[in-house]
Order: structure tokens, then sequence, then C-alpha cells
């Protein structure tokens, strides 16, 4: 069948915006990766600040073997993509694998500048601080900054029982726990546990303000593909809203859920990718009891 003029200028129009969209996405995850160098190079890595994660490990590698600390960090990153993209596929490991590959390049590059300051408080409040700006532009790009976080959601596929937030906790404990070790030192230590609360914090600031987490309301003519990628690949529960549409009369299926906010970005690109055309309403939520959220017996003790 032959499209109409009408038809094809609106198909090259949105491909227009496709492409427009992606340039602005990879602007923003290089302007966001030389941030997070900024942070590792210039505040974290020369006051020996190892905050967890691949950064961490990273750290404390260039001091075993003196190979620089972006190299580390690209190093890691290659299997952690590689098995990521084994089990999510190729698009999910492109932006990524972009954004760790331009924050080893620009990390090594700034080495030579040194450190801005030699106090680890001020260190340790700076760098926390750039690391979650740079953080939240590239969740807000639609990519991740790869290492650990890919790993704990493998680990998840196989022990669902875990929940995330512990396993990020043990793990970036572990690593600032070995930093005390290598650089004998317990005050930088226990600085680096706090590079890990000051970034934590400020992230959920920097994406979502001050809100408990965001309630979705998703009116889809595909609403079981959204769901299904919802449950699969980000552990989100979903309840489907009988419903009417006023003009048209025809009956739908309404999915309601609860995200935690450093899920939502990829929650939003779920419902981008399945339907670019649905209609979402996303609202705060500030209290939220049951599984995976709080206790109402708890908190009322």
């Amino acid at each position: 069948m032959k499209m109409s003029k009408e038809q094809e200028k609106e198909i090259q129009y949105e491909e227009k915006k496709t492409w427009r969209r992606r340039v602005m996405d990879y602007l923003a995850i290089t302007l966001a990766s030389a941030i997070y160098a900024v942070a590792v190079s210039l505040f974290l890595d020369p006051n020996s600040l190892a905050p967890g994660g691949v950064t961490g490990i990273s750290i404390i590698l260039n001091r075993i073997t003196g190979v620089e600390t972006g190299t580390w960090m690209f190093a890691i990153n290659i299997p952690i993509l590689v098995l990521g993209m084994w089990k999510f596929g190729l698009k999910f490991i492109l932006s990524t694998l972009y954004c760790t590959w331009v924050t080893s390049c620009f990390t090594n590059l700034l080495v030579p500048l040194g450190a801005v300051t030699e106090d680890p408080l001020l260190a340790t409040l700076a760098g926390g601080t750039l690391m979650a700006v740079s953080l939240g532009l590239i969740f807000k790009a639609g990519a991740t900054s790869g290492g650990t976080d890919i790993l704990i959601k493998l680990f998840r596929l196989r022990v669902p029982h875990l929940k995330t937030g512990v396993l990020f906790l043990i793990t970036d404990t572990v690593i600032v726990s070995i930093s005390a070790f290598v650089f004998k030192n317990i005050d930088t230590a226990l600085y680096a546990g706090l590079v890990v609360l000051v970034n934590s914090l400020l992230l959920d600031v920097v994406l979502y303000g001050r809100d408990g987490a965001k309630m979705l309301f998703i009116i889809s003519d595909n609403p079981q593909n959204i769901v299904k990628r919802l449950l699969e690949d980000l552990d989100i529960g979903a309840t489907y809203i009988s419903g009417r549409g006023a003009y048209s009369g025809k009956e739908k299926q309404i999915v309601l859920c609860v995200v935690k906010k450093h899920l939502f970005p990829k929650a939003e690109e779920v419902v981008r990718q399945e339907e670019p055309g649905a209609f979402m309403i996303v609202t705060s939520a500030t209290e939220i009891y049951g599984e995976g959220y709080k206790s109402i017996f708890s908190q009322k003790l």
C-alpha cells in the first residue's frame, strides 16, 4: 500500500526527532562523563578515596599496579559489558560502552592536573557531589555507567529474594574496607564511605528532587508488552486497572505501578521503546507501604 505525502513527511519528521534526541543524549553523556572524570581525577583518586564500585576497585588497583585508574575502569567494565550484552542485548549496552570509554579517557587525561584540594573532607563532598550530578545526567540520557549495577542486576536474576539496595551496600562496603588495608589508613576508608553516602543522597535530589518515588499510570494499546518488560527487566510490580475511553468508548487496561526513583528513567525508556505513543501520567508518591517498601506495621511501632 502506497503512503501519502503527508504520511511520508510524518515518518521523516519522526526519524529526524529520533536522531536529534540521540545526538542530544550522547552530548549529555559526554558532558556527564567529563564531570565524572573530574570527580575521580581531581578529587577522589589524588586523596586515595575509593568509593565502591568499579571506580573504587580501579583506584585500589592503580596503587597496587601503577596502571592508570581510567585504564582500569575501562578494562574492568569490558567483561561486565559483554555479560550484559549477552543477557540484555546490544542496544542496552551501546550507550553504556560509550559512557565507559569516554569516562576512562577523560579520567586519564585529567590526571596531570593533580588534586584540586588535599583536604579529605572537601574532596569527599566535592567528589560525591560531582559524581551525583554526572550520574543523574547519564540516567536522564537513558544510559548507565556500567560497573557493578550490571553485575548486581545479573546476580538478582539468580537470587531474586536479595534486595538490590542490600547488594550495593555489601559490594561498596567490601571495596571501601579493602581500601583501608591497601592505603593503610582507616580515616581514608571512612571518608570513602562518606563519598558513597553523599553520592547516593544527592543523586536522588538531582534526578527527582525530594520525592519518595514515582507512581505511573500507563494507558497503552499493548499493555502486556510493557508490563512484561517492567517485570522481567526491572523487577517492578504492576497492576491492571480496567477503564473505558470517554471518546472512543473502547475498553482499556491501564497499568499502575510504583517505581523507585533510581529506576524511573529505565521504566520510562521501556514505555518509550514498547509504545512511543502511550499516554503516561507520572506523579510523586511519598509514602509507600508493602512488599519492597515500608511495612505499615513496623512504621507504627
